[in-house]
């Protein structure tokens, strides 16, 4: 629940104006019965183990400590069933990891606890309840009347809650139910705890306190490893869903978003060593990315630095244990923090740190988990390398380095979607000949061809830069794809590309002669240029057309020129 800070403070404001008052007024006016205090002292015991030990049931944490406090209002009235209550809301405030920031929520149970203590109480009260009576009908009707009450008001202020912190609360909810099985299991508990009390005295404690909290024992510790096997099952399944993906992006982001979400974190940090110096490759709080960068050093001295040189994933449950190795990154608000380093062909590549503003926010078991993640996670890093390599080298022409074929057709393709779209204004295409290049093939041998097909690439390639895609279209004909591009500006580009290549010296190795020795010649290249949408709006079309300007304008007026596309 998020709420405003005025909010906050009006909860704080509430308490204090009604709840130690209301204390007051049940004392002096809430019907009261002599306390046993050895008996109450029990109780209290009883109530605070049964806080300490909750039951955990499909995610549902179940604090069943009304099965006690009905036996205390039974006994000895509101006020002293209000104050056990109170003091149950120590550990209730543990397990709900309180600390600065969320207080206001064991505040807010403080003061709703009150009230429906208070109101169930007064309502068994008039409807003519007396405590400490042992009449066996009227203690089941009012005692079950006392029980089903307090369930009700608990889940109506709750539900009343979310409604005024602009939710969409339901009233029914999975926690109201399991709550109302709770009632079904305790009740009978906390009424045979009132008879059993009121006639064996501290005997009652032995016969029913101890077994039920050890009942409870065996209940968590079922429940803690159903947790963890479900825990493996969901990393399993990570595991497989993070293999499927084929980039380093997508692996990185689904590994960040699946562990926000399988774990109570704050904050995650992906810490990579690049070539010998540590930086954040990755880094999201709050559910929002950051853009974060720091020092080799700075990284290195900190926890970060310290467990990847270790080696061991580590857990910290508050800011007292790693304050003193500090990463640059974490603010002062974390307090656990847990560093596993991420293996890759047994070596350490980085390290996943993730941070909770809670204390003993992280379990052991699940640190294991995180470290079996990180293995799925650098495989699949590793794999998309692999992957990455191969497509590339199947789209990259092995003489020249330039993209191929197979890499154009895709990209042209993808241009012409985002010039439909209208991320683009414009694309032009250059398509590019060498002359003559036959001749230079059968004068100097086909080595020499291909010194000079590199050298021609390179000069493309630096020439383009980053302002457009070069392709080796086949043989001796290269394509160039530019994006917002007019036919006007991809004319002068292709022209200054003819002028460069007319004075550029290639050098080539006369193989075919006698004695073999180095030749510098002199080549040239003829240019077709085609734009869309202004002669065509399809892919291949501008293609054609690009090749036609090229054979029509260019070569056959005497090659070493440049040609447009004219309808």
């Amino acid at each position: 629940m998020d709420i405003s800070d005025k909010a906050k403070k009006n909860i704080y404001i509430l308490w204090l104006l009604v709840v130690p008052l209301g204390i007051y007024l049940a004392y002096e006016y809430a019907p009261m019965r002599q306390i046993d205090w050895g008996i109450l002292s029990l109780l209290i015991v009883l109530a605070l183990l049964t806080t300490i030990f909750p039951f955990f049931i499909s995610g549902t944490t179940m604090f069943l400590v009304q099965w006690v406090t009905l036996a205390v209002y039974l006994n000895y009235g509101i006020l002293a069933e209000l104050l056990v209550m109170q003091l149950c809301l120590i550990p209730i405030a543990y397990h709900m990891k309180t600390n600065r920031e969320n207080a206001y929520r064991i505040v807010y149970s403080s003061f709703m606890f009150f009230l429906v203590s208070v109101i169930c109480g007064t309502i068994a009260h008039l409807l003519g309840f007396e405590l400490g009576s042992l009449v066996v009908q009227d203690v089941l009707i009012y005692g079950s009347i006392y029980a089903i009450l307090y369930i009700l008001l608990n889940h109506l202020f709750l539900y009343v809650r979310e409604l005024f912190t602009g939710q969409k609360p339901k009233f029914f909810t999975k926690d109201f139910g399991w709550d109302l099985i709770g009632l079904l299991i305790t009740l009978p508990f906390g009424l045979s705890l009132y008879f059993l009390q009121s006639y064996v005295g501290t005997s009652a404690f032995w016969l029913l306190g101890i077994p039920f909290i050890l009942i409870t024992l065996l209940i968590r510790l079922y429940s803690d490893s159903e947790k963890v096997n479900s825990d493996l099952n969901k990393a399993s399944e990570f595991g497989h869903e993070l293999a499927e993906r084929m980039t380093s992006k997508e692996i990185i982001d689904m590994f960040i978003e699946r562990i926000a979400n399988m774990f109570p974190m704050d904050a995650a940090y992906i810490v990579d060593d690049l070539y010998g110096s540590f930086e954040i490759l990755r880094a999201i709080e709050d559910g929002e990315n950051k853009d974060l960068h720091f020092a080799h050093e700075e990284l290195e001295k900190s926890l970060a630095g310290i467990v990847y040189e270790k080696g061991v994933p580590t857990l910290y449950n508050k800011q007292s244990e790693w304050i003193h190795i500090k990463p640059p990154f974490l603010n002062l608000e974390m307090q656990s923090v847990m560093a596993v380093p991420i293996y890759r062909n047994q070596k350490i590549e980085g390290v996943l740190v993730l941070a909770s503003r809670n204390k003993y926010s992280f379990e052991a078991y699940q640190l294991k988990i995180i470290h079996l993640l990180c293995s799925y996670f650098a495989v699949s890093v590793e794999k998309a390398k692999y992957v990455r390599d191969a497509v590339a080298k199947s789209e990259r022409c092995e003489l020249t380095k330039l993209h191929n074929y197979r890499y154009l057709d895709r990209q042209l393709e993808s241009d012409m979607e985002k010039l439909s779209l209208g991320q683009y204004n414009s694309l032009s295409l250059i398509m590019m000949d060498i002359d003559k290049f036959k001749a230079v093939n059968d004068t100097f041998g086909h080595h020499s061809g291909n010194l000079i097909l590199q050298e021609f690439a390179q000069i493309i390639k630096r020439e383009i830069g980053s302002g457009g895609t070069v392709a080796r279209y086949g043989g001796e004909e290269f394509v160039i794809l530019l994006p917002n591009y007019t036919k006007i500006e991809a004319l002068n580009i292709a022209e200054q590309l003819r002028r460069k290549i007319e004075q550029t010296p290639f050098i080539v190795q006369a193989d075919l002669d006698r004695a073999a020795s180095e030749k510098i010649i002199f080549i040239t290249a003829s240019i077709g240029v085609s734009t869309a949408p202004d002669d065509s709006d399809e892919g291949m079309s501008l293609l054609r057309n690009a090749d036609r300007a090229l054979y029509t304008g260019a070569k056959q007026a005497g090659r070493n020129r440049v040609a447009e596309y004219v309808r």
